[in-house]
């Protein structure tokens, strides 16, 4: 029977992911790990979409084939990482292709405690598109694998006292070389990144060109994103990497530039050139404009 795609199902705790997904108890309440090689997988619910109220990170051992990144495309062999913050939702894979190498799934609540819990909102991954997963290296594949490795170890260590600080500087480490590799992914692939730079530079020159910028207002990141087809977060950390600029900082470089070439001419008010530009206060236009220049717009007109 086909799913209903309007249906969505929450599921709240880890143990119950475990009932819907048939498999057994989990050794930890707030933690569980899932290793497909050693796991049947029960497709009687296949296709529905759910939501999850924890973290998910998969871990693809042998990922092979090609992905596409904007206008471009990557080929990888070595597998790869995928990351899923609570909230988001996911849809249950119909093949058994689907549910390769590991599952990690942990609560909210294991980290809330520790240090984790308040830096886990800057590991800007889980905010990626399924298509913006991190590709492995060979070298990194198997450090990776080590650390899945040795969660697994622990999980099936007797719960004591320790359990949960181990648990979570385990977790911690596995999202520490996350970091590093997307970095790494970010600095090799920087022809495709640099086209994709040259794409949202052109068409932040086509939007501060137009006439209707009154119109369509001030250009945002999540309409920069789009354009290029990525997410929001990826594009800002990709730029970062990059160029030590976050999406917005690069926006409101376009933005500055265009309207120090406004000023220039004379021809225009500091309050026509902010609504020319897409601001509906110029008072905005003013405080943006003197904090990146360190001049007012006005004093700069009068500077020209």
């Amino acid at each position: 029977m086909k799913k209903d795609e309007s249906v969505v199902i929450t599921i709240r705790s880890i143990s119950e992911l475990m009932r819907q997904m048939a498999l057994p108890t989990p050794m930890h309440p707030l933690v569980a790990l899932i290793d497909y090689r050693k796991t049947a997988v029960d497709l009687s619910r296949a296709g529905s979409r759910i939501v999850l109220d924890f973290y998910k990170v998969s871990f693809k051992t042998s990922f092979n084939g090609q992905v596409k990144y904007g206008q471009g495309h990557y080929d990888f062999e070595e597998g790869g990482l995928a990351f899923i913050a609570p909230g988001q939702v996911v849809t249950m894979p119909a093949e058994h292709e689907g549910y390769q190498g590991y599952a990690l799934y942990f609560h909210p609540d294991l980290i809330r405690t520790y240090g984790l819990g308040k830096s886990i909102h800057g590991y800007g991954f889980f905010s990626y598109a399924v298509a913006e997963a991190l590709y492995l290296s060979a070298t990194e594949k198997a450090i990776i694998e080590a650390q899945f490795e040795a969660i697994s170890a622990e999980l099936h260590t007797s719960i004591d006292s320790f359990s949960q600080d181990v648990l979570v500087s385990q977790i911690e480490l596995l999202l520490n070389y996350s970091n590093r590799y997307y970095n790494r992914q970010f600095l090799t692939r920087k022809a495709v990144y640099h086209d994709l730079i040259a794409r949202m530079d052109a068409y932040l020159t086509d939007r501060f060109y137009k006439e209707d910028a009154v119109v369509t207002g001030l250009p945002t990141v999540q309409e920069v994103a789009d354009y290029l087809q990525i997410s929001p977060r990826y594009l800002t950390d990709m730029l970062k990497s990059l160029t030590g600029q976050s999406a917005q900082q690069h926006i409101h470089n376009h933005l500055i530039e265009r309207a120090k070439q406004m000023l220039s001419t004379g021809s225009l008010t500091v309050a026509e050139v902010a609504y020319a530009l897409g601001f509906e206060h110029p008072q905005s236009f003013n405080k943006l404009f003197k904090k990146r220049v360190g001049v007012s717009p006005g004093g700069f007109s009068r500077i020209g």
